[in-house]
């Protein structure tokens, strides 16, 4: 079960949903991909409201519970998540989806969990502390350009090698598509959401607005040069929680 939480209207009018519900609205179950070339790409990232991505360098300081049941909720139909290996390092990924969630997808034929994938050009020597990496049967890819190798460590990690220069987010994906992956979720960080937008490979954004202005000069939930001219978007479903925001955003073609 999803722990306790509602989303709530913006408005005093209309119909309370549950999490599950919110997801579902999103049709990931029915696990339609983009193309033949890539998955469908959906990215869901929080900030402040002045559009920091983190405090005191890590995400989860802005995530009130229903957006971490949110977040879990969303990694359950997907066939795979992207995460960049700074944020995985950052944030120390485990358990990535709920007992419930888990027979949910056995009982839609899906794997238990949902497959990782994460960018590491260098092969970061830290991803192997993080405690996903330690969780027997959870499958891991790591794209990565160098030609080094990861200790062994619990669970099912293939590296996936590119020659130097030539890894980028879209061919991650086109490996993915070809592997069988047909949807994705992508939680940053804010580099890697960059060039997903940049290169026009997100389909959708979940973005969490939480109810807090943090200041100073660290990242935004966005991360990278300036995109000449900005990149619309089309607000497509709103909720809230409390004082949280959570907004549905499709790029306009």
């Amino acid at each position: 079960m999803t722990p306790a939480g509602e989303l709530q209207p913006l408005h005093a009018h209309g119909e309370a949903l549950t999490i599950d519900a919110f997801v579902d609205r999103l049709g990931l179950w029915e696990g339609t991909p983009r193309s033949a070339e890539r998955p469908r790409v959906l990215a869901g990232m929080v900030g402040s409201v002045d559009g920091r991505a983190t405090v005191e360098g890590r995400a989860g300081g802005l995530s009130n519970p229903v957006d971490r049941a949110l977040l879990r909720a969303m990694r359950a139909p997907v066939d795979a998540m992207l995460v960049g290996a700074g944020t995985l390092i950052a944030e120390g990924y485990a358990d990535l989806v709920d007992a419930g969630q888990r027979e949910r997808r056995i009982a839609r034929g899906l794997p238990a969990t949902p497959l990782m994938a994460t960018i590491s050009r260098g092969l970061a020597p830290a991803l192997t502390q993080v405690p996903l990496f330690g969780e027997a049967g959870q499958r891991i890819v790591v794209f990565t350009e160098s030609h080094e190798e990861l200790p062994a460590c619990g669970a099912d990690v293939v590296l996936e090698r590119f020659d130097p220069g030539a890894l980028t987010a879209r061919r991650c994906l086109q490996r993915l598509r070809a592997s069988g992956v047909r949807t994705l979720l992508s939680e940053g960080g804010p580099t890697l959401l960059h060039e997903l937008v940049r290169e026009r490979l997100l389909d959708e954004l979940i973005l969490t607005i939480a109810s807090l202005l943090v200041a100073g000069d660290g990242r935004s939930v966005l991360h990278g040069p300036v995109f000449e001219p900005p990149v619309a978007l089309r607000l497509d479903d709103v909720a809230r929680a409390g004082d949280y925001l959570f907004l549905r955003y499709l790029p306009v073609a």
